[in-house]
């Protein structure tokens, strides 16, 4: 990439996009394109092909996508297979029509079996069963792979899929109702303290095991994989250690100075029992992550505390 290449970032209000956003800015490149949701509905075929035909972007970033932890995919099935396939259906395609040099698919670490061995390696894909909870998100983000793979295999195209672990960071998700489980456990403990609570509940045993990677870690990733990586196959993004999630919910404790007891509601699902990611081939492709797990939940706490009036709805 070119500093003054342009860039399109998909779903940079996101999460990650927003992340990848930072990282490109703080490189130098300085014809990054974007829309908000309510500028242009990714989902609506019309609209998309109209932004390409208009913006003819050089890059793409496919950071956008319908998330949420287990509840909400669980709950809304046919929305985030839906609203997932459309996104990334429509924004492939015509990355392909207007002869978008490179693209990069972002997916998910749900797409590999629920019982596949660990570390999961990237040729694990479609080895055994889904995880159920979440099979619906999980199956579009295959079908964005194999999009991927397909537009490169008859087009000749240039579109490669990265999988990242779980993430965390600025401008996560602490809505209790649909966020993933460590901004869930920083907004808990947070308010726990400042309400001088006996205890705080945490969902399922406590013995499912995570990796979890700070998203401007994974953000420096992609770009370093948009300028080094071609290759046909899905890249894992990760940081290749893990937790419990009893480990990770004392050490959300510790960082946030609560003090309490930790009371575990057995009743709620555990997921997946281990999901640990297989980074050796991003290794080797001369990249590792820089931020390492408490310092991150540090950061992202601080990011918290002062955004509050936006992120505690």
């Amino acid at each position: 990439m070119e500093k003054n290449s342009k860039i399109y970032i998909a779903g940079h209000r996101g999460m990650v996009g927003s992340a990848i956003y930072r990282a490109l800015d703080r490189q130098g490149y300085n014809n990054i394109v974007t829309r908000s949701s309510s500028e242009l509905d990714l989902r609506n075929q019309q609209a998309v092909a109209d932004f390409f035909e208009q913006e003819k972007p050089d890059y793409v970033f496919l950071a956008a996508a319908k998330v949420g932890g287990i509840v909400a995919n669980n709950t809304y099935r046919a929305d985030f297979i839906y609203e997932n396939l459309m996104i990334e259906a429509n924004i492939i395609h015509h990355a392909y029509l207007n002869d978008v040099t490179k693209l990069m698919f972002l997916g998910s670490s749900c797409i590999y079996p629920k019982l596949a061995p660990q570390p999961l390696k990237e040729e694990y894909l479609l080895t055994g069963l889904l995880e159920e909870t979440n099979e619906p998100y999980a199956v579009a983000k295959i079908a964005g792979i194999k999009l991927c793979e397909a537009y490169r295999d008859q087009y000749g195209c240039n579109f490669i899929s990265a999988m990242p672990t779980n993430l965390y960071g600025y401008g996560d998700n602490y809505n209790l109702n649909n966020s993933h489980v460590l901004p869930a456990l920083i907004r808990k403990f947070h308010e726990a303290k400042l309400d001088n609570r006996p205890f705080v509940e945490a969902w399922g045993t406590g013995s499912p095991k995570r990796e979890f990677l700070f998203a401007d870690d994974l953000a420096e990733a992609c770009l370093y994989l948009m300028e080094n990586f071609d290759g046909r196959e899905l890249v894992n993004i990760g940081t290749g250690e893990d937790l419990s999630i009893k480990e990770l919910t004392e050490l959300v404790a510790e960082v946030i100075g609560f003090e309490g007891e930790i009371k575990w509601d057995t009743s709620k699902p555990d997921g997946t029992p281990r999901k640990l990611m297989d980074v050796s081939k991003l290794h080797s492709e001369g990249w590792h992550h820089t931020v390492e797990l408490r310092e991150g939940i540090a950061l992202a706490y601080q990011d918290f505390i002062q955004n509050q009036e936006v992120y505690a709805v």
